[in-house]
């Protein structure tokens, strides 16, 4: 008897991160880029209520992310989980804790448009005071953000550990895989030390994830790491049968 992921595992997985690449670029460009202005509260503030919907749905989208996370998540120990179950265990939970810290990133920026429009809001604070609250509220996304990108790299590099050792994913994927993660532990913990904005390394080493999304939708349907792997349960009971058809051979079909 043998364990098969088959091809649902893989191509959700695979499909699921580049629908998370789609919407993290949206969300991204609508929100985080498109209608904020570091260090300019009121310009922040002007474009938020300009087109609330618009960022509304901008954070939608990022918390569609989180959901895929989840996805991939259970997609990714499927395809794996024939290698080192134990590995990719451990890959799988660190990417469900990230998911979640990112969803409480994400919840600093879906209030925004409501602490600036909102009447109730308005009648304690001023314009000025709530374009302030606003901007911290983004800079608190990112804060929690980047911290938790350090339990996403280490969640890469194991994942790219499991590719390289799979015998059936190319290895300079899983290479790629262990870079890319390692640029994003590297971007948590340069974040969190310094003043500013520092160069972000992962925006050079993401390819890793990119290939990774690709090759699970166009290879990862047709085979998966070490699809045989022996059940320990049929194993056990092809080994009584062998001793039980080796004592009869010995002792005659008397015994």
């Amino acid at each position: 008897m043998t364990h098969r992921t088959g091809p649902p595992a893989a191509l959700v997985a695979g499909v699921g991160l580049l629908l998370m690449a789609a919407f993290a670029a949206f969300g991204s460009l609508v929100v985080v880029e498109g209608m904020v202005t570091p260090g300019d509260p009121a310009q922040t503030g002007a474009d938020v209520m300009a087109a609330p919907g618009t960022f509304r749905l901008g954070v939608a989208s990022l918390y569609a992310v989180v959901l895929l996370d989840v996805i991939v998540a259970w997609g990714l120990f499927r395809v794996f989980s024939p290698v080192d179950v134990g590995v990719s265990r451990l890959a799988a939970w660190l990417r469900l804790t990230y998911a979640a810290v990112f969803m409480v990133a994400i919840s600093q920026l879906a209030g925004i448009p409501d602490l600036l429009g909102s009447d109730a809001y308005s009648g304690t604070f001023t314009a000025d005071q709530l374009e302030a609250q606003a901007l911290q509220k983004v800079d608190a996304f990112n804060d929690i953000w980047f911290a938790g990108l350090i339990l996403f790299g280490a969640h890469l590099v194991l994942i790219g550990h499991l590719a390289y050792v799979s015998g059936s994913v190319p290895r300079a994927l899983g290479v790629l895989l262990v870079i890319a993660g390692l640029g994003y532990v590297y971007d948590s913990v340069v974040t969190v030390l310094s003043d500013g904005s520092p160069f972000l390394v992962s925006a050079l080493t993401f390819l890793g994830e990119l290939l990774l999304a690709v090759w699970l939708v166009v290879r990862g349907g047709r085979s998966s790491p070490r699809q045989d792997v022996a059940d320990p349960a049929v194993g056990m009971d092809a080994t009584a049968s062998s001793t039980m058809a080796t004592s009869s051979s010995r002792f005659g079909p008397g015994l």
